[in-house]
């Protein structure tokens, strides 16, 4: 276990905000994570719970304790008897939520493989429903694990306790900063069932003469598009998408058309679509564009970057003015994807 005052969080956080933290514990086991919470103290407060920090902007000294598991690779196989199909696994929430795709798809476990290349930590994972070209964390997340901050009990939540949805669960809202993720059971499959559909990831395939991808092929398409669209962290800081897309009534959508005939969306129900974020901002001309230190992607405009020396309120500011120019051209609320403290 680790228990550090004054330290730094620069490298604990992907938009390479300089921020430090009034205490920093790491856990690198159920029982050091027990031992941690047993032990805090009102001095300790506020709790920050944190990963790799890929989903995060910190917008000045973290005046609390930051707790965040070991980042190490620990990723156990099982199957149950009457499932024989399915296979399981049981992932600490420290590794690397990449290096368990690579590990299922090298493996013959399938389900992933559009998540490829989201950075961040397993039990980021469970927090922020991860998802990405068609595919969510819900749709593979069995069981999350974890220890109740208030009392030190270790409990297991199952996938519907949960109550996933778009980028939501409980763990962003009720349970916001009451428990410490150890483990994350995913369920996959033996057989595999490609999702081709979304984004596009059949066009990669098309320049690569690949009709029918085995699932190396299309995480390495995945891979590829992820790349050509987003910038490396330790290039240039930033959280991957910075915004949420949002979703609107079929009503809304079709006045937005009748204005913009190519509004690009993706139907949820028949009483919902959901809207490209990045489009919109596009659209208000923010693409490549930059306000101080902090700036737009040239490639991606859901894509907020620091161009070097970016404080954590030159973002934040970036993103309220998107934000603002959003809603007035066309009336629709972005909202942030990244955890803003």
């Amino acid at each position: 276990m680790k228990d550090l005052k004054d330290f730094s969080l620069l490298e604990h956080n992907t938009f390479g905000i300089d921020a430090k933290c009034s205490r920093y514990l790491e856990y690198s086991s159920v029982e050091e994570a027990v031992a941690i919470v047993r032990g805090l103290e009102a001095a300790d407060s506020p709790l920050l719970l944190l990963g790799s920090g890929s989903n995060l902007l910190l917008t000045d000294d973290y005046c609390g304790t930051v707790i965040t598991p070991e980042n190490r690779f620990d990723v156990e196989a099982f199957t149950l008897d009457k499932q024989p199909d399915s296979v399981y696994l049981h992932c600490w929430a420290g590794t690397t939520f990449d290096e368990v795709v690579a590990y299922a798809v090298g493996n013959g476990y399938y389900g992933m493989e559009n998540l490829s290349l989201i950075p961040g930590e397993v039990g980021a994972s469970a927090i922020q429903n991860i998802g990405a070209y068609g595919a969510e964390a819900r749709d593979i997340i069995f069981e999350v694990q974890a220890v109740e901050i208030a009392t030190g009990n270790m409990l297991t939540f199952n996938n519907q306790d949960c109550e996933y949805s778009y980028r939501q669960s409980k763990f962003k809202h009720e349970w916001k900063d009451k428990y410490l993720i150890t483990v994350v059971t995913y369920k996959l499959s033996r057989t595999f069932t490609p999702k081709l559909d979304y984004g596009n990831i059949r066009a990669k395939l098309e320049e690569k003469n690949i009709q029918q991808p085995t699932a190396p092929q299309l995480r390495e398409a995945v891979i590829e598009i992820r790349q050509e669209k987003l910038p490396d962290p330790k290039v240039q800081g930033n959280a991957g998408s910075f915004f949420m897309n949002p979703i609107v009534s079929h009503e809304r959508f079709e006045q937005l058309t009748a204005m913009y005939p190519a509004f690009p969306h993706y139907t949820i129900d028949a009483d919902h679509e959901k809207i490209p974020a990045g489009w919109l901002i596009d659209k208000c001309g923010w693409k490549g564009r930059s306000l101080g230190k902090a700036g737009v992607h040239s490639k991606q405009a859901l894509v907020l970057v620091n161009l070097g020396g970016a404080s954590g309120k030159d973002i934040l500011q970036l993103c309220e003015t998107i934000r603002s120019d959003v809603k007035n051209k066309f009336d629709i609320e972005i909202n942030p994807e990244v955890n803003i403290r």
